[in-house]
């Protein structure tokens, strides 16, 4: 593989237009199919197999109307004054009056001020008016896809409830309009710019440094909009797309991190800038391929959840992280060619720039002599500060909850007037199974409902029938829907109960079919579909990605010692992230909360995936010195010193991309981008440059050795680029003198 690296590195090197011609080709071609077919995201969950998935199913068929309901905008607005909203007519009705203005609101004449509805109809004052007459509701209906509402309609939105809030009368929002995706930009533009500052620091060039930040653009471009044209054929969440800015970046602007460094390196032992370069991709490129590639299963790996968007969000992690290895073997040496001489200048006076001799000393250099001379107590020190870090994680809780930051004043609210349970109503099914008259199963499921705790409002509970007469829709009905609401929090276990035992009532229902979706129904089962798959998952992945490092290391102890440091700073990432985000210290977010219950395998794929990059990328060039004839712990010394600097320096930028995204508006995009920077941190700078060192010194010779009937089998990739040293260093085919790095 390096050798087939190498002339691809050359053949790029040399028709630098024709492989960047390419590239822009693609990305303006797909950015014009985008603004051509205006693809949109769709915002509705598929959970094949499961009971929320089939009362959805039931649902569309049976009740087109209350299934539109769903998917079309539904939002709230909560008033309070604690004199009574009685007390504020006059402004609760301008309130009123403008709220009927917003664009395409389904029956305007509905929208009506919860005190004047009450005294209307004194049945239905319960369901908008609470606490006493101090907290209202007032509920309005637009015909406007989910997915078709903007972040002007939230911004309009939002100015409506400014507008009328004051003089002791609060007034919240919470629903569709509130829940909004809102484009990035600041995180992506401020972790590009860290990411630019590390690299000048890295390279002490300015030129040098713009390089991984094209690739950067590129990678992330291309994939963002692969992405959202495949939604124009299938069903695609814009939840994929925020992995694809995470982690497309971080790998992007990593991959040419190392070759663009091993190519100075290569460059100062003489050669022409060609042959280097193909030097560069054949070996660094190597660890690319490799590294991508565990990346890759890793994440490609969250398919076997068997959740649509947990899918979706892995499959275009997948092809960010190939595109981003296609631009570092490809798209890179094209640019070096491009910039030719000028690739390492200006140089930035006063900054270490990289190409200083090997004797020289360095940070890394003394480091590494530390690590060796004392490996047990590092390596000790090194896990006693990942356990340290795990201690909170025996506090964990997951949850999965809709509802945004923005609608928390709201939420309160409604809990004080209306209970928790509220905006998080149960969808109950009853579908005749031989298409004859359903009111008898209907009526006992009804009746069996309000005997059950935690449901508000039990007398109120009826069901509404597919009849084909509207006037009564239950007459000759041959399905039904129940609507049943919780008294307490969507998300909370009490609500799950609830859900629990109308599905195990459903089972002693005769001649019909009894199913309970709505989103709280669909969080809960996305939870459990996501704790019953962990375990395959985590066989899965570690099991691959193991057989990929044994083929990397040609050692059975290194790919150990790699995957045992994985599970340490995990944990402690569980750890920290329970500390800050669920325990609230620190005051990072203003509103604790569970941790989201995909984060965990989340989290796993793709750490796991980073976790070996490093691994790769380090120790390669420690095993690349142990092959080549330097005693084992010099080996180590020598590789950490070559490779230290530039894996800091990658791990530096993962972070501050990951950490770049705590900018975000949504906790969930807060909680993440902080999950993925500490995992980064304390894999990359605990285990990856301390413990994993400090181990392998303690194993000497035995690290590298491989059993005799594995090492039969198991290919040689050639990751060291043994062939590649077989190719004179001035092999040129353009006669150019030698040029050092920088001249």
């Amino acid at each position: 593989m390096a050798l087939a690296l190498y002339r691809l590195g050359r053949f790029a090197f040399r028709r630098k237009w024709w492989f960047v011609s390419v590239w822009v080709a693609i990305l303006i071609a797909l950015g014009a199919l985008v603004g051509a077919l205006q693809p949109k995201f769709a915002t509705d969950f598929e959970l094949p197999g499961t009971d929320s998935d089939r009362a959805m199913s039931v649902l569309q068929e049976e009740f087109p109307d209350a299934n539109k309901q769903q998917l079309t905008a539904s939002t709230s607005i909560v008033l309070s004054a604690d004199d009574g909203l009685a007390a504020h007519q006059q402004q609760i009705d301008a309130l009123v009056a403008q709220a009927k203005t917003l664009p395409k609101v389904v029956d305007p004449q509905l929208i009506l001020n919860p005190v004047t509805a009450a005294q209307a109809q004194p049945a239905l004052a319960s369901k908008v008016l609470g606490d006493n007459g101090k907290v209202g509701l007032i509920q309005i209906r637009q015909n406007i896809p989910v997915e078709d509402l903007t972040a002007p309609d939230m911004e309009q939105f939002e100015k409506l409830l400014a507008d009328h809030r004051g003089n002791g009368l609060e007034v919240e929002g919470t629903g569709s309009l509130m829940q909004v995706f809102e484009q990035g930009g600041a995180a992506e533009l401020l972790g590009f710019a860290v990411a630019f500052v590390i690299m000048i620091v890295a390279f002490g060039a300015l030129v040098a440094a713009f390089i991984p930040l094209v690739t950067g653009i590129f990678g992330v471009g291309i994939t963002i909009m692969l992405v959202t044209l495949s939604s124009e054929f299938m069903n695609v969440q814009q939840s994929a797309t925020a992995i694809i800015t995470m982690l497309g970046i971080a790998v992007s602007i990593d991959y040419a991190l190392f070759i663009v460094s091993r190519y100075r390196s290569e460059l100062n032992l003489g050669g022409s800038r060609e042959a280097a370069a193909g030097r560069a991709v054949g070996t660094a490129g190597s660890a690319v391929v490799f590294a991508g590639l565990t990346v890759m299963i890793a994440v490609a790996a969250l398919a076997v959840v068997g959740i649509p968007f947990i899918t979706q969000m892995g499959v275009a992690a997948a092809v960010a992280v190939l595109v981003a290895v296609l631009g570092a073997i490809t798209l890179i040496p094209a640019l070096l060619g491009v910039f030719g001489r000028f690739a390492f200048s200006p140089r930035i006076p006063g900054i270490r720039h990289g190409d200083e001799p090997d004797e020289q000393p360095s940070n890394g250099l003394r480091f590494a002599r530390f690590v060796t001379r004392f490996p047990l107590p590092v390596a000790l020190v090194g896990l006693a500060v990942l356990v340290i870090a795990a201690i909170p994680v025996t506090n964990l809780q997951l949850g999965l909850e809709s509802t945004t930051d923005r609608e928390y004043a709201a939420s309160q609210l409604l809990k004080r007037g209306f209970g928790e349970g509220v905006n998080g109503p149960l969808l109950v099914t009853v579908k005749s199974s031989d298409g004859q008259d359903v009111a008898p199963a209907a009526n006992a499921v009804v009746e069996h409902v309000k005997t059950l705790g935690n449901v508000a409002t039990p007398d109120q509970i009826v069901w509404v029938g597919n009849g084909s007469n509207p006037a009564q829709p239950q007459q000759g009905a041959t399905a039904a829907l129940i609507t049943v609401t919780p008294e307490q929090s969507p998300s909370g276990p009490a609500t799950h109960d609830l859900m629990e035992q109308i599905r195990d009532y459903s089972r002693s229902v005769d001649g019909a079919q009894v199913n309970v979706g709505g989103q709280t129904a669909i969080m809960s089962d996305i939870s459990s579909k996501l704790s019953s798959a962990l375990i395959p998952f985590l066989i899965l992945v570690v099991g691959l990605a193991f057989i990929i490092l044994v083929i990397v290391f040609r050692s059975i102890l290194v790919p150990l010692i790699a995957t045992i440091g994985f599970l340490f700073s995990v944990l402690a990432t569980f750890g920290a992230t329970v500390w800050i985000f669920q325990e609230g210290h620190l005051g990072l977010i203003e509103h604790t909360k569970p941790i989201i219950s995909f984060l965990p395998i989340f989290l796993i794929g793709v750490v796991f995936g980073l976790a070996m990059d490093y691994q790769v990328f380090l120790v390669t060039r420690m095993r690349e010195e142990y092959v080549h004839g330097v005693p084992a712990k010099e080996a180590i010394v020598v590789g950490y010193q070559h490779g230290a600097r530039v894996v800091a320096s990658a791990a530096v930028i993962m972070i501050s991309v990951f950490a770049a995204f705590m900018l975000a508006p949504d906790t969930i995009a807060r909680m993440m981008g902080f999950a993925l920077a500490a995992a980064v941190f304390f894999d990359a700078f605990v285990i990856r440059m301390i413990v994993v060192p400090a181990v392998i010194t303690l194993l000497g010779d035995a690290a590298w050795k491989l059993p005799k009937w594995l090492d039969k089998i198991v290919p040689n990739v050639d990751i060291e680029g043994t062939r590649i040293r077989e190719i004179p260093i001035d092999d040129t085919d353009d006669k150019r003198d030698p040029v050092p790095a920088g001249a």
